[in-house]
């Protein structure tokens, strides 16, 4: 017995004679570590953020994506029912009725309510190809419903009508690039913002503060630009959908090809410059979110993966 109580004293004993394990050693070990991780911010900056299983044979498997493409009409619809009625030069207005359409949408598909978002979502592959036309169909079909809605309360017949829904002016001639700058950097403006307010996604309210807050900041920056620098009135929109209601894209001319050349302009103008300047500013979002050390945010869709 005297033994073995021996042995476990000298084992507690040896136990306690070990040397403790060295902290510089250890935080060399973090250092290194974060260093690596500090040599390469974008590590996986094109990587896929959606789910890659979701395509055109399995999207429709579940009834999300229904409840989805439903919201993305609705907000839609509302959005481009406050644009037709009371233009872009009511910032303020369309603020706050942005910051409640995308609190009351963004649980059933993130509130994207413009191509612009979406094909910026698309581009940062935040969602997938197929969500995001679908997407865009659904908008352009809301801001369809709206006008018709709009058209309904509102007397647009004769020129001596009572009211009448504002009308997007033609492009001044000499004046094709200007305006398409100004749809290009307020596009930009909104790509970003949607982007910053993603990194907030889990309070609802902020991120509809944010993004209603960059609408905002966007057109009084082009309504600055547009109307006091350049002299231009009913020239911008910022939103594809509610461009094509918008009727900007021209149905007349001296010749076909008149009519041709001018539907290309506005399409370049309203619809593909746009969407390209939200896909820089998502770009200049996701790049200044790496840069300053955030976690990447991906979004409502990759949070129901």
């Amino acid at each position: 017995m005297a033994t073995t109580k021996s042995k476990k004293t000298a084992k507690k004993t040896a136990s306690k004679s070990k040397a403790p394990v060295s902290t510089a050693s250890v935080d060399t070990k973090a250092t290194i570590v974060s260093a690596a991780t500090d040599e390469s911010p974008m590590k996986g900056f094109f990587s896929r953020k959606s789910d890659p299983n979701e395509n055109i044979l399995t999207i429709f498997k579940t009834p999300r994506i229904y409840g989805a493409i439903l919201g993305e009409v609705i907000g839609t619809m509302l959005l481009t029912m406050i644009l037709l009625l009371l233009g872009v030069y009511q910032p303020m207005y369309i603020m706050f009725g942005v910051i409640a359409i995308t609190g009351a949408i963004y649980g059933l598909s993130g509130a994207n309510l413009n191509p612009i978002i979406t094909v910026g979502m698309m581009a940062s592959r935040r969602i997938s190809a197929i969500r995001g036309v679908l997407y865009i169909l659904a908008q352009v079909l809301g801001a369809w419903f709206a006008y018709l809605l709009s058209s309904a309360f509102i007397n647009t017949a004769g020129d001596n009508a009572a009211a009448k829904l504002p009308v997007m002016a033609e492009v001044p001639d000499g004046k094709f690039w200007v305006v398409t700058m100004i749809e290009f950097v307020g596009a930009i403006i909104l790509g970003f913002f949607f982007v910053r307010a993603l990194m907030y996604k889990r309070s609802t309210l902020t991120f509809a503060t944010i993004y209603g807050t960059g609408i905002c900041v966007a057109l009084l920056i082009t309504i600055v630009i547009s109307s006091s620098f350049l002299q231009l009135q009913n020239n911008f929109i910022l939103n594809p959908a509610a461009a094509l209601m918008y009727q900007v894209l021209p149905t007349s001319g001296d010749t076909f090809g008149a009519v041709l050349g001018s539907v290309c302009l506005a399409l370049l103008t309203y619809i593909i410059f746009p969407m390209l300047g939200g896909v820089i500013g998502f770009a200049l979002g996701d790049v200044s979110s790496r840069l300053a050390g955030e976690p990447h945010c991906c979004g409502k869709e990759c949070a129901k993966k």
